[in-house]
């Protein structure tokens, strides 16, 4: 089982990467504060932990990625979340996006079709946190 830390060093590469975001035009808070609220190293394997701030896409298992952090940021922001409002999410994958919607206040719904994707993730912090 990965062990899940947060640490310092990892709250200052999210903040690198929350700066990098706006620089590259993402203005709504919400976006922000979730992408510097969530561990993105949490949805990743363990070997990715000095690079997952990284803004591009890993693969994680199954074909599937997890998506550049821009492209996270930029769909969370064209959809203008409002607290309560309900998302449904075809493809979980790392259930990075998802978890960053229910942070914003979204209620988010997710199906996953790959089975190796959903045994990944099926104790991940989405589930115990939101």
């Amino acid at each position: 089982m990965r062990k899940y830390e947060d640490t310092y060093q990892h709250k200052g590469l999210r903040k690198k990467l929350v700066d990098l975001l706006k620089e590259k035009g993402i203005t709504d808070e919400l976006v922000l504060d979730a992408i510097n609220t969530i561990p993105r190293h949490y949805f990743l394997d363990s070997a990715f932990d000095k690079i997952a701030y990284e803004d591009r896409a890993f693969e994680i298992a199954a074909g599937q990625t997890i998506s550049q952090p821009y492209t996270v940021a930029y769909q969370s922001q064209l959809l203008q979340i409002k607290k309560g409002d309900k998302v449904l999410e075809i493809g979980t994958g790392s259930v990075y996006q998802a978890t960053i919607l229910a942070e914003m206040g979204a209620r988010v719904y997710t199906i996953e079709r790959q089975k190796k994707l959903y045994d990944l993730q099926k104790e991940y912090y989405f589930r115990n946190k939101y």
